[in-house]
C-alpha cells in the first residue's frame, strides 16, 4: 500500500504535468499569475462547497474552509462573487457544432458520393435549410457570417457555401479555440477523476497509444491517417447518438438525460537524442 507521502507526491507530479501546457496558454494570453490564483481560488470554493457536502446536510462555510485550506472570510467572499459561467461562446459553440454536424449527417445535404455537398444560401435544400433545421430559430445570416468567420466553411465564386471541416473547430478566434480547451480537457479530467474513483465494469473507457522514437518523415502520414480514421469513428457515434434522441421525440423535459460522448486527440513531441526509448507506451 502506497503511503500518504507517496499519493502526494505521485499527485502533485500529476499536477505539475498538466499545468504546464496549460501554464504555457496562459502566458501566451497575457494572464498573470495573480489573475490565476484569484480564479483558481474561486473554483475551489465552489467545487468543495457544491460537491463535496455531507449526506443528508446542507454545505457549509466552516466546512469548505476545512477542506479548501482557505478562511472563513475568504470563502464567504468567494461563494458571493457572480458566477461567470455560460457566457455568450457557449451559445455560438453549440449552434455552429449543430449545423456542421447536421450538414455532415443528413443525406438531404449530401451529393452522390453521401459527402456534404456545396450548398445555395436559400431554399429547403440549401444553407437556409440546414440552419433552420439545426439552429432552431436562430436567423441563417447570423450563423453564416458566425461560420465563415471561425473558417468553418467558404463561398465558393459562383456564390455556393461549402464546408471546410467536418467538425467545428474554429481557425480563427481565440474565444472559440478557447472554449473548447475548456470543455475538452474538464471532460478528459473527469473522465480520470472517475477512474480513479471506480474499477471494474464501471470504468470509462480511457486509453490511447503511443511510440517513441518514430521518425520525424512518418508523421505527416500518420497525421492524415489517424485524422481520417478517427474522423470516421466520431462521425458513426455521432449517426447513433443522433438515432437515440430522434427515437425520443417527446421526453419529457423534466426526465432525466446524459451528457455523453468520446473524445480523440492527436499529439506529438520532439525529443532529445537522450529522451528517445524506442517502443510503445499505452
Amino acid at each position: 500500500m502506497r503511503s500518504e507521502a507517496g499519493n502526494r507526491s505521485a499527485l502533485e507530479q500529476a499536477v505539475a504535468l498538466l499545468l504546464r501546457p496549460l501554464f504555457r496558454i496562459l502566458l501566451r494570453q497575457g494572464m498573470a499569475f495573480t489573475a490565476f490564483e484569484k480564479l483558481a481560488k474561486r473554483v475551489y470554493v465552489d467545487v468543495a462547497f457544491n460537491e463535496f457536502r455531507l449526506p443528508g446536510k446542507k454545505p457549509s462555510i466552516s466546512r469548505t474552509s476545512i477542506l479548501s485550506g482557505l478562511t472563513r472570510k475568504d470563502v464567504q467572499r468567494l461563494l458571493a462573487e457572480p458566477d461567470e459561467q455560460g457566457t455568450p461562446v457557449d451559445a455560438n459553440y453549440n449552434r455552429a457544432a449543430r449545423v456542421l454536424t447536421g450538414w455532415v449527417r443528413d443525406a438531404e445535404f449530401a451529393d452522390a458520393a453521401a459527402d456534404p455537398r456545396p450548398l445555395e444560401v436559400d431554399g429547403e435544400r440549401g444553407f437556409a435549410g440546414l440552419v433552420r433545421r439545426y439552429s432552431g430559430d436562430m436567423p441563417v445570416r447570423a450563423v453564416l457570417d458566425e461560420l465563415l468567420r471561425v473558417g468553418a466553411v467558404q463561398r465558393l465564386a459562383d456564390g455556393r457555401i461549402e464546408l471546410r471541416t467536418r467538425a467545428y473547430v474554429p481557425a480563427h478566434g481565440d474565444d472559440e479555440k478557447l472554449h473548447i480547451l475548456g470543455n475538452d480537457v474538464a471532460d478528459l479530467v473527469a473522465t480520470i477523476d472517475h477512474n480513479l474513483q471506480h474499477a471494474g465494469s464501471d470504468a470509462r473507457f480511457q486509453r490511447k497509444v503511443m511510440y517513441r522514437g518514430i521518425a520525424p518523415q512518418a508523421l505527416p502520414a500518420f497525421r492524415k491517417l489517424s485524422a481520417a480514421q478517427a474522423q470516421a469513428l466520431l462521425e458513426r457515434l455521432d449517426r447513433w447518438l443522433a438515432a437515440q434522441l430522434d427515437s425520443q421525440p417527446h421526453a419529457d423535459p423534466g426526465s432525466a438525460h446524459a451528457r455523453v460522448g468520446l473524445g480523440i486527440y492527436y499529439f506529438e513531441q520532439t525529443l532529445e537524442p537522450h529522451e528517445v526509448s524506442p517502443g510503445a507506451d499505452r
